[in-house]
């Protein structure tokens, strides 16, 4: 019973698609290479790369703010302090928390990793219009419906055809995790 869980993960994780825009690619290793190409682009023009998501996936995010930035060692912006969050909730509306966030923060050029299980939070799709609007290269990482809004937002979108928060959530973290170890271990971490 308990390794039925690990297998549905594993099958999860090496099964999940890779799309650069509407075109799947062929394999996980093209996929993990197509993002490390996208972080390394917004590395070296120093841009910031932003990540975005509710509940477990702001979790992800925020555990993704603080690697890409220490380990990465690239500029990353917070989107997620509480006290931001709330005001502009408060004043916004809950579906504007990042959108309105990015409509001051965001440039040309940076990049929205953009992280949702059900691939369907308002919240998520906004932040990826905003962050179009303002020319941003953005990342999506989805699970559940095949036909969720954000899977075919971003100029990179991942897809785990599962729908169970824990397994999606585990092979999200675990993609973004291979991605910026591969960085550290290319370029060394921040000193």
């Amino acid at each position: 019973m308990h390794t039925e869980y690990l297998n549905q993960f594993i099958d999860a994780l090496t099964n999940s698609a890779f799309y650069k825009g509407d075109e799947q690619l062929k394999s996980y290793e093209e996929g993990i290479q197509l993002l490390l190409d996208v972080f390394t682009e917004v590395k070296k023009t120093g841009h910031l790369a932003y990540f975005a998501g509710n509940g477990g996936s702001a979790a992800i995010a925020s555990h993704m703010t603080s690697d890409f930035k220490k380990n990465g060692n690239m500029k990353t912006g917070a989107l997620l302090d509480a006290s931001v969050l709330t005001c502009f909730g408060n004043d916004f509306g809950y579906e504007q928390i990042y959108s309105k966030q990015l409509e001051q923060v965001g440039n040309e050029g940076d990049l929205l990793v953009a992280i949702s299980s059900s691939g369907n939070s308002m919240n998520i799709v906004n932040a990826i219009t905003e962050a179009r609007r303002k020319g941003m290269k953005v990342i999506t990482l989805s699970g559940f419906k095949p036909d969720n809004k954000i899977k075919s937002m971003g100029d990179v979108n991942v897809y785990v055809a599962m729908e169970h928060y824990g397994i999606v959530e585990s092979v999200h973290v675990t993609i973004l995790q291979q991605v910026v170890d591969a960085i550290l271990e290319r370029d060394g971490a921040f000193k």
